[in-house]
Parts: structure tokens; sequence; C-alpha cells
């Protein structure tokens, strides 16, 4: 437990863990004088070695030299150097010296020292023996190993002094060693830049690593090549920092709904329904590995077939010279280049199969998806909102965070984690306020919560996040429509965009960035898009063009908020579920909520990953997410 002295608001003690005999790093390094105060505390301290030097106990510095010590005077204030003294008073001193020498040499009775007498004469003594020069001493073998130890729980890491006399330093030394040591704290016995150190006293674990092989041994590892070792990653400082700053926002979700009576709730992750009706989806089957290998079939679910791949080829072909043509986003061509070519493979091996084995067609095997487990196509969601609104319906405001999933070859993450709200009785307006309040509440709560690791990633990353994130939480947001965003960027003469925009196409990331960035300077709120963009549940306006949908663009184009109200009116949804062909038995249950007590409702989507690229100033996903998993890369 925490304790304090009466009269001195700093705690003196350590807080250990509930769970464990430990004390958390953060506690300590965390305080204000730095850890002064627990000079002399007994403390166990675990983590890994960021760190490390060994050193002789010759080469150390000595220590330095013993104050001469004080003398009073008589009103008690210290004198750092002795009083003048006369001659007289130094004989005076020697008088009884004096009397004994002379009694020695046969001089007896009384005897006075005048300054008239003549000096006697005696037998020189002997002149006393000089001190030895010091002698050299073999040399000592003992050494000592300085180890900056972190624990995950904060930026800063603990200096930790071992002696070699406690255990072999070699077993200490290398990068990614996690050590269980009790010592004391103390005052670092060389300068340096910590404040506090902790000498050890015991040694009570070692977890080794194997030096050769441990990745982060590299004095600098870059962000392409910690993605190759996800299970490593978090021991690095900046995934360490972003992770802090992700639980915090992730905390602060749930603090700003509960603050406003939502209920929180877990959308499925698998569903039979497409959430926005033309995403890329993940299926979910059993049935692969039922089907019998010795007959080599051509796997075909609902007309997989040759023809179907070619289809596909030709469909990512078109892809990649949108993608060409654009040269916006490198990224996403080399992905799509990637697709394309291991498409083209696999249309290839089925043509050869078919000329190797003219006389007989490969056996084609549908699967039957009544067999399966769920005993119809069921998917892994693209988005919750769908299923929040049965449960907005009965218990008015709802939220939920979790994982989402996208069958996307174009460069994007297949796995997201995305914060959904819907609330009932609402419409668009107050779906925009919602997301205007939580989105600067974020911003606010990172900034007072996670401050050492936000001035890590403004110093490491990107200077200008922190006041990025200050100036967002006490400005405006611009709301504009869709239709004023292309009537603004239209008139732009200065700048030519590589893609025309035109009413009812989608607005690019070039369109984003200038309207954000040097238009309005400011994040923008878009509404009202052309139907054709957004999800078929998007209410439809009065104009049967628009849908009453927005967007919550901050700089770097990021999108970091999309919602819509929903169309509550089972006509308008049957008919928007109509035109653009999606199978009705998916959305039956859906549309049973309009049937039965339908009320207007409205909800948004927030993208944690995007939230957390926004405030750390980074700009690929794959580095935020702790496993990410994209196209062909899912490694564990």
């Amino acid at each position: 437990m925490t304790t304090e002295q009466p009269g001195n608001p700093m705690p003196v003690g350590v807080t250990r863990s509930k769970y464990s005999n430990r004390v958390v790093l953060k506690t300590i390094l965390e305080r204000s004088d730095g850890g002064l105060a627990l000079v002399g505390v007994r403390v166990v301290i675990g983590g890994w070695v960021k760190a490390s030097k060994e050193v002789t106990k010759e080469s150390l510095p000595p220590p330095p030299p013993p104050s001469l010590p004080q003398q009073k005077t008589d009103d008690g204030i210290g004198e750092t150097e002795p009083k003048d003294s006369s001659c007289m008073e130094i004989l005076q001193s020697r008088i009884p010296f004096l009397r004994s020498i002379m009694k020695g040499l046969g001089c007896h009775g009384n005897y006075k020292l005048r300054e008239n007498s003549k000096p006697l004469i005696t037998t020189p003594l002997p002149p006393l023996p000089l001190p030895l020069p010091p002698q050299p001493q073999p040399p000592s073998s003992s050494s000592i190993a300085f180890l900056r130890v972190s624990d995950g729980s904060c930026v800063a890491s603990l200096q930790v002094v071992v002696d070699s006399s406690i255990v072999p330093l070699s077993q200490l030394l290398h990068i990614g060693t996690s050590i269980l040591v009790e010592g004391l704290l103390g005052q670092p016995s060389v300068e340096g830049k910590h404040v506090i150190e902790l000498k050890a006293e015991k040694i009570l674990y070692i977890g080794t690593v194997e030096h050769d092989k441990y990745p982060l041994s590299m004095k600098k590892l870059p962000f392409e090549r910690s993605r190759d070792y996800s299970q490593f990653r978090p021991r690095t400082t900046t995934v360490a920092s972003v992770t802090r700053i992700s639980s915090a926002l992730t905390l602060a979700t749930h603090i700003f709904f509960q603050h406003q009576g939502f209920l929180h709730m877990h959308a499925p992750v698998i569903t039979t329904t497409d959430c926005e009706g033309f995403t890329e989806k993940f299926q979910v089957t059993t049935l692969l590995g039922k089907v019998d290998k010795t007959e080599k079939p051509v796997m075909e679910t609902e007309g997989v077939s040759l023809e179907v791949i070619k289809s596909a080829a030709k469909e990512k072909t078109m892809l990649v010279e949108e993608l060409q043509r654009s040269g916006s986003n490198k990224e996403a061509l080399a992905a799509a280049l990637i697709d394309l070519r291991k498409t083209n493979e696999l249309a290839s091996q089925f043509e050869a199969r078919e000329k190797s084995k003219p006389e007989t067609s490969l056996k084609a095997v549908k699967l039957n998806f009544s067999e399966d487990f769920f005993s119809c196509q069921t998917y892994l969601t693209v988005s919750g909102r769908l299923h929040l609104e049965s449960y907005a319906c009965a218990l008015g405001n709802v939220y939920s965070v979790g994982p989402r999933f996208r069958a996307d070859c174009a460069g994007n993450v297949a796995e997201r984690s995305v914060i959904e709200i819907e609330m009932a009785f609402s419409q668009l307006e107050d779906a925009m306020s919602c997301a205007d309040d939580f989105f600067k509440f974020l911003c606010k709560w990172v900034l007072d919560n996670c401050p050492k690791d936000m001035k890590f990633v403004s110093k490491r990353i990107d200077k200008t996040c922190m006041d990025q994130l200050q100036s967002l939480i006490s400005g405006k947001v611009e709301k504009i429509s869709y239709a004023e965003a292309v009537d603004v960027l239209g008139k732009v003469e200065d700048k030519k965009f590589e893609i025309e925009l035109k009413w009812g196409s989608a607005l690019t990331a070039e369109h984003l960035s200038y309207l954000v960035e040097v238009i309005h300077k400011k994040p923008v709120m878009i509404y009202n898009y052309p139907k054709e963009v957004k999800p078929f549940y998007a209410r439809l306006n009065d104009d049967g063009k628009t849908v009453a949908a927005f967007d919550l663009v901050v700089p770097k184009a990021r999108t970091l908020i999309s919602g819509s109200q929903n169309e509550e009116r089972l006509d308008m949804l049957s008919s928007r579920i109509k035109e653009l062909g999606l199978p009705r038995e998916q959305y039956e249950w859906y549309l049973d909520l309009r049937r039965h007590g339908t009320v207007e409702h409205s909800g948004f989507s927030l993208g944690l990953d995007q939230m957390i690229l926004f405030t750390t100033g980074l700009s690929d996903a794959r580095d935020v997410i702790p496993f990410p998993r994209s196209y062909a890369q899912a490694d564990n």
C-alpha cells in the first residue's frame, strides 16, 4: 500500500501489485520527483533488459571526496575552515610536552619559560618515519552491470545495478533478457540521466534469450521488419506507447458512452447478413475439410470454376489499371498486383490440369451448405450496426467495441477494431452531434491521461500531434453537404486533381485532403451523400438522390467516423434491397424491425485503429494493430 507522512503530500512508500509482490515501474518513475522520495525503499521489480553495460569496479569514477567536518560556533552556524592561531597559542598548547622533555634531561625544580631565556641544548629527536607509498594491488576480476529495465508500464526505464558477486553477468547482458530483482532504491552512484536506480541484492529469476536469433537485438528495427515479429513488437518503445494509447482510447470510449446512458453489448462476429450490401466478405464453413481429397476435386462454391476465375482476373486487371491511373495509393497498387498475379496463376493451373487429362474432366464438387455447421452460408461480420438496431429498438441507446472483417485485397487490413453505436428516436443531426462530442472527448482524454506516451510519439513520430489534438478540442468542426463539397472543389483553380470530381462519385483521398487541409484547415463533417456511395440502409432523403449519411474527415484525409440515419420505412427499405439486387432472405429479420414497432434511429462507427493513427502520427494501420492480418499475411 502507499503511505504518506504527516505534512508531506509526496507518497513515501510504493504500490505493489495486488496479485504479485512486484512493484510496477510506472509507480516509481512517473512520480513528480522521479522517485527520489523512495530512496532506501526495498522493492521487487520485474521487466526486460532494454540496454546493458558491464564495467569493472576499477574503471568506475572515484566517489566524491568527503567534506571537511564543520566546526560549530556559538550561534550554531558551521564553518568550513578553522580559525587562525598565533605562535604563542601554539607554544602554550605544547607546554606539557616540553616539561616532560626537560624532566627527562635532568632539569628539576621550578622553572619558567621566559622570552629572553637561552634555548636548551638537547639531543635532536629522530625524524618520524615517512609513510610508505601505496603498494600496487593485484587487479580484481569483479565487475558491475548497469541494466536499463522496462516492464511496459511506462516509457521510462529503471537503471538496475548488479554486482558480479550476485550472479554471472553474462546471463543478464543480452537485450530482451527478463529478470525479477529484489534490491534497494537509491540515487545513482554515477552521474547520468537517471534520477534513481535499483541496487540489486537478489536475482529471483532470469529468462535468457538466444541472442543471435532474437530480432530485437538489432539497434534499430524498421517498422516493416517488425511486422514479421508480432510476438516481440510490444517490447519496442514505440509499439508499447501505441498500445497504452489504444488502451486509454478504449477506456475513454466506455466512460463516454456509459456516462451518456448507453448500454454496452457484443455484436456477433459470425453472421448470415452482408451488413453493407456490397463488401467482400470472409465465408465461414467447415465443409472444405470433409471433401474426399483423393478425388482431387475442383472446389465449386456457387459456380466457382475456371470461367469464374477468369472473370475475377479480368475484374482485378481493371482495378490495377484504375490504381495505376490514379497513382494515389502505391501500397494498394502493389497488393492488387500480387492479387492479380496469384489469380492468373490459379487460372493457369486449372487450364494445365484440363490439358493434361483431356479424356477425363475434373470432378466438380458443389458445397452443400445444408450440411454445414450452421446449415446455411455464414460470414465474418463487416459491421455490427444492423444487429445493434435490434437492441436500440428495445433498450434505447447501445454501443459495441469489437473486431470487424473485410476480405479486401487492395492493401487494407482484413481485421479491424471498430466502435459502433445506435440510438433510438434520433435523426441524422443527433448522430452528427454525438460523433462530434465523442471525437473531442477522445482527443482530450488521451492528452490528459497519456502525457508521457504522447510526448514520446511527438518526439519520435510526429512533432505536431499534440498541438493538433489540443486545437481540435477547442475548435469547431465544419459541417458541409456533399453538394457543397463538390461545388467548392470544382471551383479550385490552383490545383488539378488526378481524378475529376463529378456529382455522384466518391470523394477521393486527394479531394478530402484538399478540403480539410487547404480550404477549411480543420476537420470537416460531410453529410447527405449520393445514395450510390453509401450502404443500403441509409435513409433516403426527400430529393430521392441523396441519403442521410455523414463522414467525419480529419487531416491527412482520414475518415474517422461514418454514420447515418437508418431507413425506418418498410417500403423504402424493401425498395432499396430490390434495387441493389440483394438477397432478400438475408434481411427478413432486419425488415421485421420495421414491421413491428419501428422508430427513427441513427448511429455511426469509428475505426479505433484509424483514431490511433491520427493520434500518434503513424501512417500504416499494421503498425497499430497488435496482430495485423492483411492479404497473404497471417503468420501467427
